[in-house]
């Protein structure tokens, strides 16, 4: 195993029994008090109607097209695809293989956001496009972004925002983003080492067996928290906390939900060697 910080304040990938850690870390980093800012802080996110424009959502969607039928990136590894097909799941790197793309995430204002939030300056970890075509777009299970991050990417603390813009309508029925309130501030412990080249099956399958909390932790925290489910038109934007305990559900409807996922980290909270992993992931999956 790789040699890092001797102090390990989130271990997880556990042989034994994982447990619920309280985070020693804060979730607002900075000192701002704008009651949007404080809100976050309670419950882990915050919601935004209204971040990019209709125009800009209907060009991201035309440039997410463009992408999916790109047959220079049909075998590439930024590209991932549905376990049970050939529909495109998600597309890595999106800010890197589209302006349009990327200028739509300034529109936003979500970084401006993650500087208040983490009280410093930041850059983009990771960006991605996540589509659920209508019925057969999968799920995502339980988990929390962080867990993954510190095991495979080596982040040391939870100093990391994630916003996901809307760029089609996200109803109750076609796979919205669901959210436990207040589960940031809970670092739930996942079992299992993870093998080598675990992206390969983490990023595919709805169910993964590493980096997955167990049904009873999730239990546990929805009983104390409840779910909140997270609809709103094209041109909304979710920005919520690494260590939220989130997931989606598969979408059956015929309407597609499509969003741009951008993962801001503090330059303060740069990567290290992988916390419990052999080597890090590929750099579109996270930037060093």
């Amino acid at each position: 195993m790789p040699m890092h910080d001797p102090i390990d304040r989130y271990p997880t990938r556990v042989l034994h029994t994982p447990g619920l850690l309280d985070r020693p870390d804060p979730v607002i980093w900075g000192s701002d008090a704008d009651p949007e800012i404080l809100g976050f802080g309670s419950r882990g996110y915050l919601h935004r109607a209204g971040a990019i424009s209709p125009d800009t959502a209907a060009r991201c969607l035309a440039e997410i097209d463009r992408i999916e039928h790109d047959p220079d990136l049909r075998d590439d590894e930024r590209t991932v695809r549905e376990e049970t097909g050939e529909a495109v799941r998600s597309v890595f790197d999106i800010m890197n293989l589209s302006t349009i793309v990327a200028d739509a995430v300034e529109e936003s204002g979500a970084a401006h956001l993650a500087r208040r939030i983490l009280g410093s300056e930041v850059y983009v970890h990771q960006s991605r496009l996540n589509h659920k075509p209508g019925f057969v777009g999968g799920a995502f299970y339980w988990h929390s972004d962080f867990e993954t991050w510190h095991a495979e990417d080596g982040m040391p603390a939870p100093r990391a925002v994630s916003a996901s813009i809307s760029l089609t309508a996200n109803e109750t029925y076609n796979g919205p983003l669901m959210i436990v309130p207040g589960s940031q501030r809970v670092f739930v412990q996942c079992r299992g080492a993870t093998p080598p080249d675990h992206h390969h099956e983490s990023l595919v399958t709805t169910t993964p067996r590493i980096g997955t909390p167990s049904e009873s932790a999730v239990a546990e925290l929805v009983a104390a928290h409840g779910i909140d489910v997270i609809t709103g038109p094209a041109g909304a934007m979710t920005v919520f906390d690494s260590n939220v305990l989130h997931a989606s559900s598969g979408n059956i409807s015929p309407l597609e939900r499509a969003n741009i996922f951008v993962v801001f980290n503090s330059v303060e909270n740069r990567l290290r060697e992988p916390f419990a992993a052999d080597a890090p992931r590929p750099r579109h999956l996270a930037a060093r």
